[in-house]
């Protein structure tokens, strides 16, 4: 198995999209000291178009999932092009995620395992996985899925 976050994704044939442009006044990426924030992203898709719909409305468990993964595509994205080097990764320490549900939805952790089992893949399981929280609430522009992390630099 190859070792490199930049190695496993080109082995496991993932596509990148589009970094999106900041949708306000702040930094898609922050390093201080050995970490690196990143600020909340959502599923860019390779057409440079946002993903919408609400979980358990206009889209079902598996589909907010499969949005939580393309986060995760544009977070690594987004690293790429405002960071640079993605094997100056260590680790993921920690991830919000935010589901855009409707009120009776509870299985907000299973959308957010997405973004989770592609980082795990991307960085092993070792240092793929770190704290997470998962909560549902309203997002702009009607995306299905937020999240942010804060990652450790070698």
């Amino acid at each position: 198995m190859n070792n490199l976050p930049s190695q496993r994704i080109a082995t496991l044939g993932l596509k990148l999209p589009p970094a999106p442009p900041p949708a306000g006044l702040y930094k898609p990426v922050l390093v201080v000291d050995n970490f690196l924030y990143v600020s909340g992203q959502g599923p860019m898709q390779s057409d440079g178009t946002l993903m919408t719909g609400r979980v358990g409305e206009d889209l079902n468990l598996g589909q907010g999932k499969l949005a939580a993964e393309q986060v995760g595509l544009t977070m690594l994205s987004t690293i790429q092009t405002h960071f640079g080097d993605l094997d100056r990764i260590k680790r993921v320490v920690k991830v919000l995620g935010m589901v855009n549900s409707t009120p009776d939805f509870g299985q907000h952790p299973l959308v957010i395992n997405g973004f989770s089992e592609l980082m795990a893949d991307v960085f092993g399981i070792d240092n793929g996985v770190g704290v997470r929280s998962a909560v549902g609430m309203m997002l702009p522009g009607n995306i299905p899925v937020e999240i942010e992390a804060m990652f450790q630099l070698h």
